[in-house]
């Protein structure tokens, strides 16, 4: 069984914990977000309550993870919110407790209101996992 982890630790250089959360994030989080101009990555730190009963980080965590990362991505690319009409994560390694898991979004098109993107999910220089989506992006802007 992991070891508790649950205490605050603080983003690596170049993060900042992201004020855009809403609910579920906030419950599932924190999630952080890249700093400087034109960096879409986001990271995260990988607590107990994001792992299975085998002591690693769940899929659907995993799954949920990229979902607001590539979310964040179109938003930086449009300016406005969307809504996931497609995801597919691909699992490469195990993710632990106590790891930094970061997501290196890019966006692939953008074509009237549909926006396909992917990320790479690294701990370290590892590829542990990478996440294909399909977005529609929204009229409304963010609140």
């Amino acid at each position: 069984m992991p070891q508790n982890n649950e205490v605050h630790r603080d983003p690596p250089a170049g993060f900042e914990v992201s004020s855009s959360r809403g609910p579920f994030t906030m419950r599932n989080g924190p999630v952080c977000r890249a700093t400087g101009k034109g960096d879409m990555r986001s990271g995260i730190w990988v607590l107990d309550r994001h792992c299975n009963s085998m002591g690693f980080m769940h899929g659907g965590m995993v799954s949920s993870f990229a979902d607001g990362a590539l979310a964040w991505a179109v938003w930086y690319e449009t300016r406005k919110m969307s809504v996931t009409l497609k995801l597919t994560t691909s699992f490469y390694g195990t993710i632990r407790p106590g790891d930094w898991l970061e997501a290196r979004p890019r966006v692939i098109s953008s074509d009237n209101g549909v926006v396909h993107v992917t990320t790479d999910m690294l701990v370290g220089a590892a590829l542990t996992a990478r996440a294909d989506a399909v977005f529609r992006v929204l009229r409304r802007t963010l609140k």
